[in-house]
């Protein structure tokens, strides 16, 4: 998990320059990031880019909705500490292999020649940069969000694993919804949309 491949391709700089960097390419010409970022065997910078992809997100609906911290001893300052610290080091971490595992048994079989397990683990993570601004309260945007989130994870997959929209689509589906759908809100959002449209 921790390799770090000395000779990334594009996309892959180390440091808060390369994380940036790697988040305008992804969002902004998601088929040649994959393409050249996607290496085997260098998880480490899509492990990094994925917890700070969830530390915005969590730190965001913090700072603009107090009242989604975990309440806990200490007051609000520290609960919302302890709880950005356990998403970076426990829940990101576990959440982004755990959703790689089951990405390739999807693979497995629907995908016969396909890529390692490193590059789903790198494809998942990076596909979840559009939810760095999720973790605004406005549903539209949330929506948007988790949506381009898993058109980059279903394109990042056809990319990285050689094989069509369509088997990547299907590939992706159970994986979008559990990254996009339950963990950044997409679903909530929508919800909370389809109740301010009945409104109207």
């Amino acid at each position: 998990m921790t390799t770090w491949v000395e000779t990334p391709g594009e996309g892959r700089e180390r440091g808060p320059l390369g994380i940036g960097r790697a988040w305008v390419d992804v969002l902004v010409r998601p088929r040649a990031f994959f393409r050249a970022g996607v290496v085997p065997g260098d998880q480490a910078p899509g492990l990094v880019f994925a917890v700070v992809v969830a530390f915005s997100f969590v730190a965001t609906r913090f700072l603009l909705v107090p009242g989604t911290i975990p309440a806990i001893q200490g007051g609000p300052v520290l609960s919302a500490t302890l709880a950005l610290l356990a998403v970076c080091l426990l829940v990101a971490p576990a959440t982004l292999h755990l959703t790689a595992a089951v990405q390739t048994l999807l693979l497995m079989a629907l995908v016969k020649d396909r890529a390692g397990v490193s590059e789903t683990v790198q494809t998942i993570a990076y596909a979840t940069a559009p939810c760095a601004l999720a973790g605004v309260p406005v549903p539209g945007l949330r929506t948007l969000c988790a949506a381009y989130g898993a058109f980059l994870l279903v394109v990042g997959l056809a990319e990285v694993h050689d094989t069509t929209l369509t088997r990547a689509s299907l590939a992706a589906a159970v994986p979008a919804s559990l990254v996009f759908g339950y963990a950044f809100g997409g679903f909530g959002a929508v919800v909370s949309l389809a109740q301010a449209w009945a409104l109207i």
